[in-house]
C-alpha cells in the first residue's frame, strides 16, 4: 500500500471515529501544498464538554489502533480536555470544546489550505 492510500485510510478512520462519538463541525485541511506546514493534513472538530472531547479523542485513538495498528506519535491536552491534539505525523487531529475553538479561530490560520467540511 502506498503512502497516499495509507494516509487516506487514516483520515477516513479518524473521521469515522469522530462521527461515532458525535463530534461536530468536522473540517479537513489539506496542507500538503503549503510550505513548512506542521503536517500534510489537519482535522479539526468540536465537542460540547470536556467529557465529549475526551470521548472523541479516546475513540479516535482506539479505532486507529485497533483497525489500522497505528498510534499517535504525540498527544497533548488530555489533562483538562478543553482541547486535545493527537499527532499521527502526517495527520494531526485537534478536538476542541466549542467555546475554545471559537476563541482561537484556528480555521483562519490556513487561508491557502484546501478545506473539506464533513456534514454530520
Amino acid at each position: 500500500m502506498n503512502k497516499t492510500t495509507e494516509k487516506q485510510l487514516l483520515i477516513d478512520k479518524i473521521v469515522d471515529a469522530i462521527q461515532d462519538t458525535k463530534g461536530e463541525d468536522i473540517m479537513i485541511f489539506d496542507l500538503s501544498k503549503i510550505e513548512n506546514s506542521v503536517a500534510e493534513t489537519f482535522i479539526i472538530c468540536s465537542g460540547n464538554s470536556n467529557t465529549q472531547v475526551s470521548a472523541i479523542a479516546g475513540n479516535v485513538e482506539k479505532k486507529v489502533r485497533n483497525e489500522l495498528h497505528d498510534r499517535p506519535w504525540h498527544v497533548e491536552g488530555t489533562e483538562n480536555a478543553m482541547w486535545i491534539l493527537m499527532d499521527y505525523v502526517s495527520v494531526v487531529v485537534h478536538v476542541f470544546q466549542r467555546s475554545i475553538r471559537e476563541y482561537y479561530e484556528i480555521e483562519e490560520l490556513w487561508g491557502d489550505a484546501q478545506i473539506t467540511k464533513i456534514e454530520n
